[in-house]
C-alpha cells in the first residue's frame, strides 16, 4: 500500500509564487550589488550630483540676467520720457525765442520819436493765414503834461479784388484807444482769400474826431 500527500492546488500555486518572488528579489539584490561593487551606481549618483548643482548655477545666472534686464528696461524708459521732456522744453525754448526776435525787431524798426503829439511808430503787417492779415505798432504820445490820450484808431487796408481796386477797415469799426506815454497796439484784419494787397495805413484820431496822426506801410 503506497500513503500520498495530497495538498490542494490553491496552497501549490502560492507555494510556487513565494518561490518565484523569493528568486527575483534575490536576483534584484545580485544586479544592484553588481553595480556597486562595479561602480556604475555610483557614478550615476555623482553625475546627478553634478547635473543638479549645474542646474541651480544656471538658475542662478538666469535670474541676475532678468535683473540687469528689468532694470536696464526701466532705464530705457525714463531716459525716453526724459528725452521726450527735453524735445518738449526745447521746441518751447525756441518760440520763446522766436517771440523775442519779433519783439526786439518790432522795436529795432521804431525810430526815435521827436518833437510833441502823438506819433505811430514802426507800423507792420504780416499773414496769418488765408484772408487774415496780423499789424501791430507803437503809438508814443509825447506831451509836456501827463494827461491820458483818449481816442480811437482804424485801419485801412487798399489793394485789388479782381483787376479792381478794393479797400477795407476793420470789421467792427474804429478800436478805442488809451495810452499816456508808449503803448503797443496789435490786432488782426480780414479780407478777401483772393485780394491783392497793396497797403495798410492806420489813423488815429482823438475823442472829437480830429486826425492826430497817421502811418502806411506797403505790402
Amino acid at each position: 500500500m503506497i500513503v500520498r500527500s495530497h495538498l490542494p492546488w490553491p496552497l501549490r500555486w502560492a507555494a510556487l509564487a513565494v518561490m518565484l518572488g523569493f528568486s527575483a528579489a534575490i536576483a534584484l539584490w545580485a544586479f544592484e550589488f553588481g553595480k556597486e561593487i562595479a561602480g556604475l551606481d555610483r557614478g550615476a549618483k555623482a553625475e546627478i550630483a553634478e547635473l543638479r548643482a549645474e542646474l541651480a548655477s544656471l538658475k542662478d545666472r538666469h535670474g541676475a540676467a532678468q535683473q540687469v534686464a528689468n532694470a536696464a528696461d526701466s532705464l530705457l524708459k525714463a531716459e525716453r520720457v526724459a528725452q521726450e521732456r527735453l524735445v518738449q522744453q526745447v521746441r518751447q525754448l525756441e518760440l520763446d525765442k522766436q517771440a523775442l526776435q519779433d519783439e526786439l525787431g518790432f522795436f529795432q524798426r521804431l525810430i526815435p520819436a521827436t518833437g510833441e503829439g502823438l506819433q505811430v511808430r514802426g507800423l507792420s503787417a504780416e499773414p496769418q493765414a488765408a484772408g487774415r492779415l496780423r499789424y501791430q505798432m507803437l503809438l508814443v504820445h509825447q506831451a509836456k503834461s501827463s494827461d491820458e490820450f483818449r481816442g480811437r484808431y482804424e485801419v485801412l487796408l487798399s489793394g485789388q479784388v479782381e483787376g479792381k481796386a478794393w479797400q477795407q477797415t476793420l470789421q467792427d469799426g474804429p478800436r478805442p484807444l488809451q495810452l499816456r506815454r508808449v503803448t503797443r497796439v496789435a490786432g488782426v484784419i480780414d479780407h478777401p482769400p483772393g485780394a491783392v494787397l497793396k497797403s495798410l495805413q492806420v489813423r488815429v484820431m482823438d475823442a472829437q474826431g480830429a486826425t492826430r496822426a497817421t502811418q502806411t506801410v506797403r505790402l
